[in-house]
C-alpha cells in the first residue's frame, strides 16, 4: 500500500514529511456534537458513582457495557469487547450513535453502583479488585471472574452476602454454579445464542478460527493500541443462497474478536450503513470480513470474504496524532491492482479532524459479490 502523496510538481513526498512532529492531541479535536441521547448519558455520567471504571476504578471512564449498565474505561473496555457482544456489548458515549430506547434501556440498569453490588457482592476477602494501573491480565481476569462466570453474583433476595466466601469454597461454589449455567444456557434455542452461533459458522469457513473458542482466554491478555470502527455501508450483486435471493449479514474479526451486522432479508444488494468497533492489538492483524445467509433451520450460507491490511490506516492515524496540521489532505492509499480485490484505490484521507479510507472490495471464494467499508482509526483518548 502506498503511503506517499504526489505534489503539484510531480515529485513526491512521504507521510512522515507532510505531518510535522509537534504534538497536538487528539483529545483537543471535538468533532463530535452532542445529541438528545448522549445528553442523558453524561447526565448519569455525573453521578458519583459512575465517575470512575467500574471494574478497576479508572477516572473519567468513557465506554460502557451496555450489557451491564456500567461505565467503563478505555483498558477494561477492550476485555469486555474480547468476551464477545453475547456477555458484554460495548459502546463508546461519545463516538457511537446512541438510541433513546438504548439510552433508557442503559439509565433502567442503574449504574456502576447498582451494577456493583450486584456482580461484586460476594468477593472473597483476600481477592484484590484491578486498580487503574493493573495489568491487562488482572483485568481479564477479574472481569471474566465478574460478568462471564458470574463469581461474585449476589442473589436478589441477598445482594450482599453475609460471609463471604474464602478462595478454595468460592472456587468450589462457583464450580457448581457454572456447572447448572452452562446446562441452563445448552436448552436455550439456537435463535438466542445468536453470540455463539455466528462465531461458530464462521469458524466452519475459516479454518484459522476453528480453535477461537479455546482461545478465548488469552484473547483477553492482549494489550491494545488503539481502535477501529468499521461501517459497513452496502453490499453490491451478493450471491443467491435461497432460491432467488439471501438474508445477508457481515462478521468482522480482527484476532480474536468478533462483531456482525444485523441481517437483511430477501436482498442481494442490502444497505447496511451499520458502525462496529474493533480493539486494535499492538500486533495488528488483518481485518476479516465474511458474508453469510441467515438460515433459521440449517447452518447459515457462506456468501464470500475478504481481507484488508489496516496497518497503513492505523500508521497514519499515529502520525497524525504528534502533528499540527488540520486542513484536509490525502495520506496515502491502497492501489487497485490485478494483485488484490480493490475495485478502486483505498485513499487515506483526513477530513474534520478524522483519519479514515473508504474501501470497495470484491468478495473472494464465492462467485460474486461486491463489499464497500469506511474505516476510521479512533485514538485512544476518545
Amino acid at each position: 500500500m502506498s503511503m506517499r502523496q504526489e505534489n503539484s510538481d510531480g515529485t513526491t513526498s512521504s507521510l512522515q514529511d507532510l505531518l510535522f512532529s509537534d504534538k497536538h492531541s487528539w483529545s483537543k479535536k471535538d468533532r463530535h456534537k452532542i445529541s438528545g441521547p448522549q445528553r442523558k448519558l453524561e447526565k448519569l455520567l455525573s453521578q458519583s458513582g459512575n465517575k470512575i471504571c467500574a471494574d478497576c476504578g479508572s477516572p473519567d471512564p468513557k465506554w460502557v457495557s451496555l450489557s451491564h449498565g456500567v461505565f467503563i474505561c478505555i483498558k477494561c473496555s477492550g476485555v469486555h469487547r474480547s468476551l464477545g457482544v453475547h456477555i458484554s456489548k460495548v459502546l463508546s458515549i461519545k463516538l457511537d450513535e446512541w438510541t433513546d430506547e438504548q439510552v433508557n434501556d442503559f439509565i433502567d440498569l442503574g449504574g456502576n453502583t447498582i451494577a456493583n453490588k450486584k456482580y461484586e457482592a460476594c468477593i472473597p476477602d483476600e481477592y484484590r479488585k484491578p486498580t487503574p494501573d493493573a495489568s491487562i491480565d488482572e483485568r481479564s481476569e477479574f472481569i471474566r471472574r465478574k460478568y462471564e462466570h458470574l463469581q461474585f453474583l449476589g442473589t436478589d433476595e441477598q445482594i450482599i452476602c453475609t460471609q463471604r466466601p474464602r478462595r478454595t469454597s468460592s472456587a468450589h461454589t462457583s464450580s457448581s454454579q457454572e456447572k447448572q449455567e452452562k446446562k441452563q444456557y445448552d436448552k436455550q434455542a439456537t435463535r438466542h445464542r445468536i453470540g455463539n452461533a455466528f462465531r461458530n459458522s464462521w469458524g466452519r469457513k475459516d479454518s484459522e478460527y476453528k480453535n477461537s473458542k479455546k482461545n478465548t482466554s488469552m484473547a483477553a491478555m492482549v494489550e491494545f493500541i488503539g481502535l477501529i470502527k468499521v461501517n459497513v455501508v452496502r453490499g453490491t450483486n451478493l450471491a443467491v443462497r435461497d432460491v432467488v435471493t439471501s438474508d445477508p449479514y457481515v462478521i468482522l474479526a480482527l484476532g480474536h474478536q468478533s462483531v456482525r451486522t444485523r441481517v437483511i432479508k430477501n436482498n442481494l444488494n442490502p444497505v447496511w450503513n451499520e458502525s462496529l468497533m474493533l480493539s486494535i492489538p499492538e500486533h495488528i492483524p488483518p481485518l476479516k470480513l465474511l458474508v453469510y445467509d441467515k438460515d433459521t433451520f440449517t447452518t447459515d450460507d457462506f456468501m464470500g470474504e475478504a481481507e484488508i491490511d489496516i496497518q497503513p490506516l492505523v500508521a497514519a492515524a499515529k502520525a497524525y496524532e504528534t502533528s499540527t496540521i488540520t486542513e484536509p489532505m490525502q495520506l496515502g492509499k491502497w492501489v487497485a491492482s490485478k494483485d488484490n480485490t480493490l475495485l478502486k484505490d483505498g485513499v487515506i484521507t483526513l477530513v474534520d479532524g478524522i483519519v479514515k479510507q473508504d474501501i470497495s472490495l470484491r468478495l473472494q471464494n464465492v462467485e460474486r459479490g461486491v463489499l464497500e467499508i469506511e474505516l476510521e482509526c479512533v485514538p485512544l483518548t476518545q
